[in-house]
């Protein structure tokens, strides 16, 4: 089986963004270039980890004093993106295994999202009869490192923008009430 790559060299832009209501919401990882873009879903947690490890990798570059790539905290009014996610938002495939790296060839982070593998049982394939264990889509995108540092602080502020949490307990509260564990002892 051969796998489909979604490849974007220097997009116009990427970004995790969600739809729905907080508590309810789908976070998307979404790259463009030109007309063409691709969402893949991603978890909450996934979106808050990819923003961390993105972060601290650029942070790596900086401090590497071989590396002549810095990549400064501050990020240029030009490179924030506090726009929705472009329409309409299709799910191309629900992320599992991602993958960060620096290409020093062309000083951009990489970023690799591989899909949800189903179960050989669930997608009705016996281990013979599996050809290799190749992805069967895969989205790759290239990233200049200001673009990265505004990605990974969009990212963190679209996780932070959902439901209160609550201060005893640090659980989110639902639109309609919460009932805090602390608060039964």
């Amino acid at each position: 089986m051969r796998t489909l790559v979604h490849e974007y060299d220097w997009p116009d832009r990427v970004v995790v963004g969600t739809v729905g209501r907080p508590g309810e919401r789908t976070f998307y990882l979404q790259a463009r270039a030109g007309a063409r873009f691709t969402s893949v879903a991603l978890e909450k947690e996934q979106s808050f980890l990819l923003a961390d490890k993105m972060d601290e990798l650029l942070d790596e570059l900086t401090a590497d004093e071989d590396n002549p790539v810095n990549a400064p905290t501050e990020i240029p009014v030009e490179l924030v993106d506090d726009d929705p996610l472009d329409q309409p938002v299709e799910e191309q495939f629900r992320a599992g295994a991602m993958r960060l790296a620096w290409d020093p060839r062309t000083a951009q982070v990489v970023l690799e999202a591989f899909p949800v593998e189903l179960s050989r049982e669930d997608d009705g394939i016996a281990p013979e009869d599996e050809e290799d264990d190749e992805p069967s889509e895969v989205l790759l995108i290239r990233i200049p490192v200001g673009t990265a540092r505004a990605f990974a602080q969009r990212t963190r502020k679209v996780v932070h923008s959902g439901r209160p949490l609550c201060p005893l307990c640090g659980q989110p509260v639902s639109p309609d009430g919460h009932v805090c564990d602390l608060t039964e002892e």
